[in-house]
Parts: structure tokens; C-alpha cells; sequence
């Protein structure tokens, strides 16, 4: 009975021990998909889209969402990535950038989705930066920010400062004068890209008549305006983003200041926030950008027909709306290339892949994992759109840390 009863047993752990070892197999095996960023099945592969749906990035970010949705129904529309249709998983980042960190980790761990494509403020970025580099994933940011940054686990399809911000500064001081009044969101991308404009100024002529910074939503700026009006400057550069900016300029006309008595050029103000703002408020401002709704290329004119009769004919696309579409339609020509989902194997397939994008040709750079672009300064017309009154000429090769500044040395020191 006995040896019965060892024999017994001894089957017994034989048997627990490869259960075990298969479910340690197969731990290994989804840690190696997590990390893989593998979110592809037999017949889909998954992808998730983070963006702020509510709160006050809404009124910017749930476009983008839109048009990376359009993006993914054009390309499975076509038979899909790998011959797989991709599914999208998407989450609200609220406005809140440690959810945007919550929601990033979820994507990759629990859905163990291929890539991510989201973001706005460079405050979301950063919270969800280290999560992508922690898990080995891979996020597409589709807006302009204030450089200084280069994540290995990061394509970056918005602009760099030296493809927006810093040809701006020196375009206003060439046609519109040298006293700037520096106005912007009290986080990390107004703080950077003044700190930047400000030694710019220091070897262009220029001269800093005020500088102020208001936390995000902020609605009251009775006491701003006022500064501005006592500092009497000949620009005024906005870094304002979300809905503060309709607070901005409707309390800006209120106090009887037109496009007319001050110069005033927005780094987040594009056709979606016009609509909101209103355009008797906007006409006669600047913005400056890669992409407009009125940028003449054949791939733009398609874009933006696809993208009205998709969402509805009052609906206007923007430059982060064709940044986050080109983020969808590059990574997809990357996986095609590698012939894999796999992180590494796309990152290494994507260096100086080209595209003709609705904004012109447009191509990653190896080395920073950023686009060419070019650059265009718009002026708002009274029909809410933009009329391109100056552009680079051709794309720009990205510079994030500003090496071929010799004025930004400083500000490069921090890589």
C-alpha cells in the first residue's frame, strides 16, 4: 500500500513539474511578446491609440484620433498590414499625463499591442516615455514640440524646434520687430521653447519685453493682457495649448487689441482650435507649422476630401490631424518592410524610409528617429483657414538638440 502511495505521489509531482515548466514557458513567451511589441495575431494585429478625449486637450486630440482611425480603415480597406487587419485599441489619456502613463502600460502589457499612436503635450510624452522604453514598445508622436529629446523607443512625426519654432522667431524678427512678449502654458514644452527663443533672441537682435505662464485650462486672462498692453511689444509668440487659447483671444479682442495693433504667431493654434476660437477672433494671426489644409499637393487634396466625407464637410484636417495619419501609414510601410511586427526589426526597416505624405515628401531620419519636414508660416484668412505666407522650400533635416546652432550649445548640454 505504501509503495502504491509513493508511486502515486512521485506521478503526481512528475506531473506538477511540467505544468509548471509549460507555464513558464509560456511566461517567457509572452514576456518575450510584451517586449517584442508583437501585438499581431493569425489574422490581426493590434494597435493602440492614446489621446486625450476628454478634458482640455480634447478639443485638440480627439481629432488626431479621428484621422489615425481613417488612416487604419484606408490601409485595411487594402488588404491590411502582413495581409492582417489591423484593430485598433483605443484609451482616453484624459487630459492627465499620469494616466496617459497608466494607459500606455496597459496597451503594451495586457493588450500587448504592435505600436502605439498618441500623445500631444510634451507632459504626456515624457510620462509615458519611460514606460516605452521600461516595456521596449514603440509610440508614434504626432505633434511639433520643443526638441532637446531623442527616445529610442519614440518616432517622432511632428516637428522639431529647428522645423517650427526657430525659423518662426527669426522670420518675425525679419518682418514684424524685435520686442517679443513670450506667453505659454505653464509645462514643459512652453518653458523649453521660450528658454530656447530666449538665447535666440540674445544673437538675432531681438529683445524680451515679457514673459508669462498660465496653468492648462486657464480661463482668466484679464492681468496677462494687461502686462502685455504696459510691455507694448511688437509680437507676441503664444505656446498656449488646449482650450486656454480661446480664453487668450476672445479676452485679447475684448480689450480692443486686433491682429491689426499687435503681431501674434501661435505654435498650437491650427485649423481645429480656429473653429473653436472663431475666426472674427483669429483673422490676421499667425501660426506656424509643416502642413495646412490648403498645402497644393495631390496626396493633401485626397486627405482632406477622404477626411470631410468621412467625419462631415465642416470638419477641417490640421497639421498634428496629417501627422498622426502619416504616423499610421509610415509605421505600416515600415512592417511591410521588415516583414514583422517586431519593435527592433521595424525601427531598423523605417530609417530614411520616404513617403509622399499630404504635406509633401516627408522621410525619417536614422540617426533620430525624426521627420524631415518643411516649414510653413500661415496666416489666418477669414474663411478659417490658412494662407502660406513663407516656407522653407524644401524639407528640413530634423535637429533636435540644435548641433548646428552654435548660440544653443548650452541647451544642448542636457543629452
Amino acid at each position: 500500500m505504501r509503495k502504491n502511495v509513493w508511486k502515486s505521489g512521485v506521478f503526481i509531482l512528475f506531473a506538477c513539474c511540467l505544468v509548471l515548466a509549460g507555464c513558464s514557458k509560456n511566461d517567457n513567451k509572452a514576456a518575450s511578446t510584451i517586449a517584442a511589441g508583437s501585438g499581431d495575431s493569425a489574422s490581426e494585429i493590434k494597435v493602440g491609440i492614446l489621446h486625450s478625449l476628454s478634458g482640455t486637450m480634447a478639443i485638440s486630440e480627439v481629432s488626431v484620433k479621428d484621422s489615425e482611425m481613417m488612416a487604419i480603415d484606408e490601409i485595411n480597406a487594402k488588404g491590411g498590414v502582413l495581409g492582417k487587419k489591423i484593430v485598433p485599441v483605443v484609451e482616453d489619456g484624459a487630459s492627465d499625463w499620469p494616466t496617459f502613463a497608466e494607459k500606455a502600460r496597459k496597451l503594451i502589457s495586457e493588450d500587448e499591442v504592435a505600436t502605439v499612436f498618441g500623445g500631444w503635450t510634451s507632459s504626456s510624452r515624457k510620462a509615458m516615455l519611460p514606460v516605452f522604453e521600461e516595456l521596449k514598445g514603440l509610440l508614434w508622436y504626432p505633434v511639433q514640440y520643443e526638441g532637446l529629446e531623442q527616445s529610442p523607443n519614440i518616432m517622432y512625426t511632428g516637428a522639431t524646434t529647428n522645423q517650427q519654432i526657430v525659423p518662426a522667431v527669426t522670420w518675425l524678427l525679419e518682418n514684424h520687430g524685435k520686442k517679443f512678449f513670450l506667453l505659454g502654458s505653464d509645462y514643459v514644452f512652453p518653458r523649453t521653447a521660450n528658454k530656447i527663443i530666449k538665447e535666440q533672441l540674445k544673437v538675432e537682435g531681438g529683445e524680451l519685453a515679457g514673459e508669462e505662464y498660465t496653468p492648462l485650462g486657464h480661463t482668466d486672462y484679464a492681468t496677462v493682457i494687461a502686462k502685455i498692453k504696459e510691455a507694448k511689444p511688437d509680437v507676441v509668440f503664444n505656446t498656449l495649448n488646449g482650450d486656454s487659447n480661446v480664453a487668450f483671444f476672445k479676452q485679447l479682442k475684448d480689450a480692443g487689441i486686433s491682429s491689426k495693433d499687435l503681431t501674434t504667431l501661435s505654435v498650437s493654434v491650427a485649423e481645429e482650435e480656429i473653429r473653436g476660437i472663431g475666426v472674427d477672433v483669429l483673422a490676421g494671426t499667425y501660426a506656424a507649422w509643416n502642413y495646412y489644409q490648403t498645402t497644393d499637393t495631390p496626396a493633401n487634396k485626397t486627405f482632406v476630401e477622404n477626411y470631410k466625407k468621412k467625419y462631415g464637410e465642416d470638419r477641417v484636417t490640421a497639421d498634428p490631424i496629417e501627422a498622426g495619419y502619416d504616423a499610421v501609414y509610415l509605421w505600416a510601410a515600415a512592417v511591410e518592410k521588415a516583414g514583422s511586427t517586431d519593435v527592433e526589426k521595424v525601427k531598423e526597416a523605417a530609417k530614411e524610409l520616404e513617403w509622399d505624405a499630404p504635406e509633401g515628401k516627408v522621410k525619417i531620419d536614422g540617426e533620430t528617429q525624426h521627420l524631415y519636414k518643411t516649414v510653413r508660416i500661415g496666416e489666418v484668412q477669414t474663411d478659417g483657414q490658412f494662407k502660406e505666407v513663407w516656407n522653407s522650400g524644401e524639407p528640413v533635416k530634423p535637429d533636435p538638440y540644435l548641433k548646428g546652432y552654435s548660440w544653443a550649445a548650452s541647451l544642448s548640454e542636457s543629452k
